[in-house]
């Protein structure tokens, strides 16, 4: 593709990227920037776009046959290169889809709370990082820039995108998507202890997959050699960098503190080896 980014017309910023109108289409481009508790930080991680675009292509390519996704090419400016895709625009349902196979984050808090999450009733006595019976559906609101996401139940779900048969649907493939990928991340000593998933429909295709999927910034990745329930888990994801922002005091209020170097460091090793070990592929 020819031209630069300066040529094309901004269809939407988010937190960590942006994304372009391309014809009829729109290029999604991840940045290098981190965000925890919806505040983005002023230190950047070397590579991470690159990493979360190219681990959604690995999942994008290798999905299909559980369901059609919105990607399409990696055909774009030079300046954006293995860090952009060109993708299918698509009519985005305003909920996020959440898989959960182990006891953490917002369900941990949850279940110590109420014995539930998102409504589901879970066994008593569960610890921190235990792995459930079988994964749970647990959909979440959508925030606003700057809000917080809010854990719902499925029925208000099913309120918020208007179709109970489309939200049954929604629910099946996204935890046949984790399935398959906690398998197959698994034989390869990682552990997806959670991941979130978007959905939009486009002519034809009720249920598309988009935005980016199962990398270190949408899902919880643990190393199965150091995994033990009943506590908080090593992680190739942001949560490393989250720990970090909790023990330095910050009360997550913007703006957030910069990164030292060395937490820069370990953060983008962290994402660089979940990519090679998921995807078997060197990142150069």
């Amino acid at each position: 593709m020819s031209g630069s980014l300066s040529d094309l017309r901004l269809h939407a910023s988010g937190k960590v990227r942006e994304i372009y109108e391309v014809d009829e289409d729109l290029l999604m481009v991840a940045s290098d920037r981190i965000s925890a508790y919806d505040v983005v930080l002023p230190t950047p991680i070397p590579d991470k776009g690159r990493v979360l675009t190219q681990m959604s292509v690995f999942w994008f390519e290798t999905t299909g046959r559980i369901c059609p996704n919105h990607y399409l090419s990696q055909d774009v400016p030079a300046e954006v290169a293995g860090r952009a895709l060109r993708v299918r625009q698509l009519e985005m349902y305003p909920v996020e889809c959440v898989a959960r196979g182990y006891l953490s984050g917002s369900g941990w808090r949850e279940y110590r709370e109420t014995g539930a999450v998102c409504g589901i009733d879970l066994p008593a006595g569960l610890s921190e990082s235990e792995q459930l019976p079988e994964p749970i559906f647990t959909p979440a609101t959508k925030a606003e820039l700057g809000e917080h996401d809010e854990n719902i139940d499925f029925d208000r779900a099913v309120e918020v995108v208007g179709d109970r048969a489309l939200m049954e649907e929604l629910r099946r493939v996204t935890l046949e998507l984790y399935e398959h990928a906690r398998a197959h991340a698994g034989q390869r000593g990682i552990i997806i202890a959670d991941t979130k998933f978007e959905f939009g429909s486009s002519p034809g295709a009720e249920v598309v997959l988009a935005d980016e999927v199962l990398t270190p910034d949408s899902s919880r990745f643990w190393p199965a050699a150091d995994y033990e329930p009943g506590r908080s888990q090593a992680s190739f994801d942001k949560q490393y960098v989250r720990d970090w922002l909790d023990e330095s005091g910050w009360d997550h209020a913007p703006p957030g503190p910069e990164l030292p170097d060395e937490v820069v460091a370990n953060t983008r090793a962290k994402y660089v080896e979940a990519y090679e070990r998921i995807t078997e592929r060197d990142f150069d």
